[in-house]
């Protein structure tokens, strides 16, 4: 079962919509109260400078062959930035039939990249959240990957449904506010395949949480920023991250974790290297 784009379409538009203040954009106050936050489609279609039928069936989805100069204004009528502009794009324009997802496989490259990570945690994230490579400290820091079945490898599974996780992200709000976004911008990229659809679908059905961050529309690309683990082996520990993509890739990302020179967590991370023992690398 693949997700339903027109339907995926209509909510980031709505929601979109209703992020926007009509007085910060110029817009008369008739007075009356506004049945829905934000702006109606009769004025965005006005700031975006198509007519309102138009507008209309862009966000029912009842076609998806807009062209690309109706979404620019759309888009700019939004105040879209570009990870959420690329997103408006792959949900309104007509993709292949029948695009069958290939099986991953971790690029060699970026095997090699994270061979040459042993000082600092790291691991590859692919499509869906799924971990498919990590080197020692990543699974010291996060989790044993090694020990857990290949399906259990996927950070949204982990974050959502492992009450481990909880306690080790000392926001763990916004770890998986992150990692819903993430999950929602990659499934923009994916719409046809299944296996998005089964974990949106499940993640749905076992978590309050998931529900509440995913109804919010948010998108992220994983790109560089920071956490706060709270381990039980070492303690806190304040790590940035920068993520790794090859040109022309973007299922796969190689996640390395940073530390600030003299700075108590990288005297924990040492800790932690310490305690660490030799896991399983491959699937």
């Amino acid at each position: 079962m693949a997700l339903d784009r027109r339907a995926e379409l209509g909510e980031f538009l709505r929601s979109r919509r209703a992020r926007l203040n009509p007085k910060e954009l110029g817009l008369p106050d008739y007075g009356g109260r506004r049945r829905v936050p934000g702006l109606r489609r009769e004025e965005l279609a006005q700031l975006a400078g198509v007519s309102v039928d138009h507008y209309v069936r862009l966000e029912q989805g009842r076609t998806l062959h807009f062209s690309e100069a109706v979404l620019d204004a759309v888009a700019r009528a939004l105040r879209l930035d570009e990870v959420e502009r690329q997103h408006l794009y792959r949900l309104a324009r007509p993709w292949p039939e029948g695009a069958a997802e290939a099986p991953q496989q971790v690029r060699p490259g970026l095997r090699r990249l994270l061979d040459s990570t042993g000082d600092v945690p790291a691991y590859i994230v692919g499509r869906n959240t799924d971990v498919l490579a990590w080197n020692d400290l990543a699974a010291a820091l996060i989790t044993d990957f090694g020990a857990l079945p290949p399906r259990e490898r996927n950070l949204a599974r982990l974050v959502f449904l492992d009450e481990g996780m909880r306690s080790l992200y000392e926001d763990w709000r916004g770890k998986a506010g992150d990692v819903a976004a993430y999950l929602r911008l990659d499934a923009g990229r994916h719409p046809d395949d299944p296996a998005t659809s089964a974990l949106i679908e499940e993640l749905s059905a076992a978590s309050p949480e998931f529900r509440e961050v995913w109804a919010e529309h948010h998108l992220k690309d994983k790109t560089h920023g920071r956490y706060v683990y709270l381990h039980p082996v070492v303690g806190r520990l304040d790590l940035g991250f920068e993520t790794l993509r090859p040109p022309g890739d973007a299922d796969q990302a190689l996640i390395a974790h940073t530390v600030e020179a003299g700075s108590p967590s990288e005297t924990a991370l040492r800790l932690l290297a310490a305690h660490t023992a030799p896991v399983n690398t491959f699937n």
